[in-house]
């Protein structure tokens, strides 16, 4: 698990394009995001449990529900839904809500649609911050083992 501090010293020393925005109160659902940035540039860090264990999901804005079949389809796992809460912090440390674009060190499905944005915005760690990435470093950041779109 890394802090505020630690995340911001691994995206320099990996020359990321990137920002770190403070806001006075948690981010809980997407509207609450629209106060801070363009919430069609939203990429929310979604822990699904498949057969092969804990995996991130790093989807678009766009992806207004998720679609398990498709999903699955598109990534070839066999199963996919919600991971356990509980799980999910024990397994990496971060509370579902504030899950981080990079460092959370588990395997990740990256959703394309990302792609035709020059930053999105996402998780830090830290549910009073939000990261501001080019995409193209979440993917370089990251294990990605699948795609989608």
């Amino acid at each position: 698990m890394l802090s505020l501090y630690e995340l911001d010293n691994y995206l320099k020393e990996n020359n990321c394009d990137f920002a770190i925005i403070e806001h006075k109160s948690p981010i809980i659902q997407t509207l609450d995001a629209a106060k801070y940035f363009d919430i069609k540039k939203s990429a929310p860090t979604f822990i699904l449990q498949t057969e092969r264990g804990l995996i991130a999901l790093i989807a678009s804005f766009q992806q207004e529900r998720l679609d398990f079949k498709s999903i699955k389809q598109k990534s070839g796992f066999k199963k996919i839904e919600m991971a356990d809460k509980a799980e999910v912090l024990k397994a990496i440390g971060y509370h579902v809500g504030a899950i981080p674009l990079i460092g959370h060190n588990l395997p990740c499905i990256f959703d394309n649609r990302l792609l035709v944005h020059d930053y999105v915005y996402g998780g830090s760690g830290d549910e009073y911050h939000t990261l501001k990435i080019a995409p193209t470093d979440i993917i370089r950041l990251n294990n990605i083992v699948a795609f989608i779109d």
